[in-house]
């Protein structure tokens, strides 16, 4: 019998504390203006202290499962996408977990910066079609303001936390069509952020390091070889989608890659204004927002693209 991955329910959170841009302009050299002509970023949720990533998950998690109708018991594994763990170990998904009163299931990370949660998408998909598990969390969440450097006016506007979940299970019905992943480890100096518990020697601090020049450049050339490819593998025209799903990194690859599918900004979910970057959480959060505000509806066509720091990027198509 073949099996069929499909998104059952989604949720998501976000921390309750707001940065406005004018909030910003008092910490660095920069303006409202500066910071949306460039980006298209207004606001951005930060983290109290009293908040944990795996803590952002949980709530997240929570509404995804009340949206999929199902309970902690029916759930097979659990797949936590992000940078920004709370410890080197245990990993995120154990502790949430234990959050959720999961029984004794199979949970693991995923870092994969930015293009995370489609790496999650493409791994549990691979075991509900293999028929291994029938319902599985797959989880976006991050707490980059804690490795911002709020100095740097050209990082500390671009980032913010949150978390996004999406129940993937069992279905005879169409929903994940094909994923496809790709990586490039040669550009890695172009975007990352050092762990100074392991190199405990280094002189670099444990900010986030970006070329933004040359990661837009690689992100805009990669993302419409995806597109490309993602369609070519299922026969399908960019006329057949009805939605584009994206990382929320910045409004001109969204804008690159909206052009680039023939697509009105209208068919383009963007929440990048309200919520900056939060690398694996953007597309899950932004997922949630379209579904629940009646935007994606059950049969729509969907293209979900990341690319990230690696340099990493994937897609996902699904039926939803």
């Amino acid at each position: 019998m073949e099996y069929k991955a499909k998104i059952l329910g989604t949720g998501s959170f976000l921390p309750e504390r707001v940065v406005t841009n004018q909030e910003l302009e008092k910490l660095v050299d920069t303006t409202d203006e500066w910071i949306v002509s460039r980006s298209g970023i207004k606001r951005r949720h930060i983290a109290g202290d009293h908040e944990t990533t795996a803590g952002l998950a949980e709530q997240a998690c929570l509404r995804a499962m009340e949206s999929a109708g199902v309970k902690p018991v029916d759930i097979d594994m659990v797949v936590v996408a992000t940078a920004t763990s709370d410890d080197v170990f245990p990993s995120t998904a154990s502790v949430l977990q234990h959050k959720l009163g999961l029984r004794n299931v199979a949970c693991f990370d995923v870092t994969a910066a930015c293009a995370g949660f489609n790496h999650g998408i493409s791994i549990v998909d691979q075991y509900i079609k293999t028929g291994f598990i029938k319902h599985a969390l797959v989880v976006g969440c991050e707490i980059l303001s804690r490795n911002i450097d709020w100095t740097d006016r050209s990082t500390c506007v671009l980032f913010g936390d949150g978390a996004g979940a999406i129940v993937l299970g069992r279905s005879s019905d169409e929903g994940i069509m094909s994923t496809h992943l790709h990586c490039d480890g040669s550009q890695h100096d172009i975007l990352h952020a050092p762990n100074l518990l392991i190199q405990r020697n280094s002189k670099e601090t444990p900010f986030i390091k970006m070329e933004g020049r040359e990661v837009f450049k690689h992100a805009v050339t990669r993302l419409g070889e995806l597109v490309d490819e993602t369609l070519s593998a299922n026969n399908l025209t960019r006329d057949d989608l009805d939605w584009l799903v994206p990382h929320q990194a910045n409004i001109r690859i969204i804008g690159a890659m909206a052009k680039k599918l023939n697509m009105s900004m209208e068919k383009v979910v963007v929440t990048l204004d309200d919520q900056g970057n939060t690398s694996a959480a953007s597309i899950p959060l932004a997922l949630d927002i379209a579904v629940k505000d009646g935007r994606i509806k059950r049969g729509d066509l969907i293209l979900l693209e990341s690319f990230g720091g690696g340099l990493v990027w994937g897609s996902a198509l699904v039926r939803f």
